[in-house]
Formats: structure tokens, C-alpha cells, sequence
């Protein structure tokens, strides 16, 4: 009977992990390297996410410097982010690119919280989804009493408003850090 719950808790994990990384993209007042992890350049043919060919280091709140490894792959690195939807033009210091994030307008903040908003929906709706997943499962279990499959699904329920409410949190937090000047 716990099983269900259980496994729905796991795979609901695994949905606030991906709800967290979705919110590591979004731009807030401070530089932070992983704006840069969906961000895919050219290396010898093949998709890479920047991060994977090159050192980043943030040596203010509001830069980001990107040290390839291979000076090769500076051209790419730089296409890529002018291609991306980040919206910060990088600037080629010859063995370095330095992106200067620049102060968010009240309007970039209000899109940038939507976005958040959006992501929260996104991983409330899959939450639900495994919740309907395991409910499923107990219903088709006919080695449960009425009694137990009744217990099982309050266990899940119990679960998942648990995890509705931890996205709800992080949006809230994610929205004051965005929104915080």
C-alpha cells in the first residue's frame, strides 16, 4: 500500500529537481553560470552546452567570464550566445568572452516572473499527473481491501499536496529574488 506513495514521491522528486534547474536559467539581478547551461555551441560537428568546453567564473555580481579551452571553439561560444535568447551582446577579450548582464528593466522582470510562473504550472501539472498515475495503480490492485486502496490514495493525496506546495514555495522565492532590485 505505502509502495504507491512512495514511488509517486520519488518521480515527484525528480519533478521539483527539474522544476529547480528550470529556475537556475532564469536571469536574476546577479550573474549566475547556469544562464549558460541550455546555451549549445559547434564543437567539431556536434551540440555542446557551452559549460561542458569551457571554465566560467563569475568575477562580479553582474559578469560572467567564459574561458575556453580551446581558444578554437571562441567563435562558436560566441554565436551561440548571440543566437540564444539571453539578450547580453558578449564581448571577446581575446582568450576570454565577458558578458556584462545588465540591470533588469521592471518589464524583463515581470516577463521573467511569468516564465517562473509558467515552470510552477508545469511541474504542478506533472505532480497531478503522478498522483492520477498512482492512483491508477491502486485502483487496479486487487490485492487491496476498499478499506486500504482508500488509505493508499489519501497517503498520495497527502503527498502530493506536499510537493504542490514545495513548487508553490519555490516560485515565491524565485519571484522575490527576481523581482528584488
Amino acid at each position: 500500500m505505502d509502495e504507491y506513495a512512495l514511488i509517486a514521491e520519488e518521480r515527484m522528486e525528480k519533478t521539483i529537481l527539474n522544476l529547480k534547474s528550470e529556475f537556475a536559467t532564469l536571469r536574476t539581478g546577479r550573474a549566475s553560470a547556469a544562464l549558460l547551461d541550455r546555451i549549445e555551441c559547434d564543437y567539431y560537428g556536434e551540440k555542446m552546452p557551452i559549460n561542458q568546453i569551457s571554465s566560467i567564473s563569475i568575477p562580479e555580481p553582474r559578469q560572467l567570464l567564459i574561458k575556453p579551452y580551446d581558444k578554437g571553439d571562441m567563435r562558436s561560444i560566441l554565436a551561440a550566445i548571440n543566437a540564444s535568447t539571453l539578450g547580453i551582446n558578449p564581448i571577446n577579450d581575446g582568450d576570454t568572452i565577458r558578458l556584462i548582464l545588465p540591470p533588469l528593466t521592471e518589464e524583463r522582470r515581470r516577463d521573467l516572473v511569468k516564465q517562473a510562473k509558467r515552470f510552477t504550472e508545469e511541474a504542478k501539472i506533472a505532480i497531478r499527473n503522478i498522483r492520477r498515475d498512482a492512483n491508477s495503480g491502486i485502483k487496479a490492485d486487487k490485492d487491496l481491501s476498499e478499506d486500504m486502496s482508500k488509505r493508499a490514495e489519501e497517503l498520495v493525496q497527502k503527498v502530493t499536496d506536499e510537493f504542490v506546495k514545495k513548487a508553490d514555495d519555490l516560485l515565491k522565492e524565485k519571484e522575490e529574488e527576481i523581482l528584488t532590485v
